[in-house]
């Protein structure tokens, strides 16, 4: 949400120096909200990765790239005691986003190679619990990732759920109906490849508009009521 523009003055010079467009942040983001906005979700190439092979060709290709956004997916479990090792790894670009069946695949060279490259900048949300997950499958040593939630709380905002933080700063509902489904069935809905690669690509869009706002400082926050 924006506000109308109004003046903004320079105390230096001491003259009116630009009319500003503010953007309205909310510090937390009522849920309640969420359900009133459109929904929003991925709408470029969903590659899906079933063999070691067709790993090593979409690494090649996502080492190329300046910026990556992270998930993870892990079969629900219904029983105590029951826990599932991760089952998908999401890696998108701006347009594209490849999904490996790790629980296919396990996690090959090349995607440790990626997971452990230190030039790219790639983006999650509680990355310390994916990457926890995805060392319970193989052991690497994780390279440079921006975590979101750090990010978003330098801006002044306080949510840490993917959906709040998106909704907070597009005014759009990122559905999460999908997100108890079987991530390891055999083949994957296309609601469920949606719904994978649209939280990977989200990641990507909320880093660059806090960089954006950040940069041109062009937000204001609003607190919480304490009353």
């Amino acid at each position: 949400m924006y506000r109308e523009p109004f003046t903004k003055y320079d105390t230096r010079r001491k003259k009116i120096i630009s009319l500003v467009k503010m953007k309205v942040i909310q510090e937390k983001y009522e849920k309640e909200k969420i359900q009133t906005l459109p929904c929003v979700h991925f709408d470029g190439r969903v590659i899906v990765i079933f063999t070691e092979d067709e790993a090593n060709k979409a690494v090649e290709y996502l080492m190329k790239q300046r910026i990556l956004g992270f998930d993870t997916e892990t079969r629900p479990s219904f029983k105590k005691g029951v826990i599932h090792h991760v089952a998908l790894l999401q890696v998108a670009t701006p347009d594209t986003c490849f999904l490996f069946r790790l629980n296919k695949i396990g996690i090959p060279d090349s995607v440790v190679r990626l997971l452990e490259d230190k030039t790219i900048t790639k983006v999650g949300l509680s990355l310390q619990d994916d990457m926890r997950m995805l060392r319970q499958r193989r052991a690497f040593t994780p390279g440079t990732f921006v975590e979101l939630q750090e990010e978003v709380k330098s801006i002044g905002i306080e949510d840490n759920s993917l959906q709040k933080i998106y909704a907070n700063l597009f005014g759009g509902k990122i559905a999460k109906k999908q997100q108890l489904s079987n991530w390891e069935a055999d083949i994957l809905s296309e609601a469920q490849r949606r719904y994978a690669a649209t939280d990977a690509w989200a990641c990507i869009k909320i880093h660059e508009e806090v960089t954006r706002i950040k940069a041109e400082k062009d937000y204001i926050v609003e607190k919480v009521s304490t009353t």
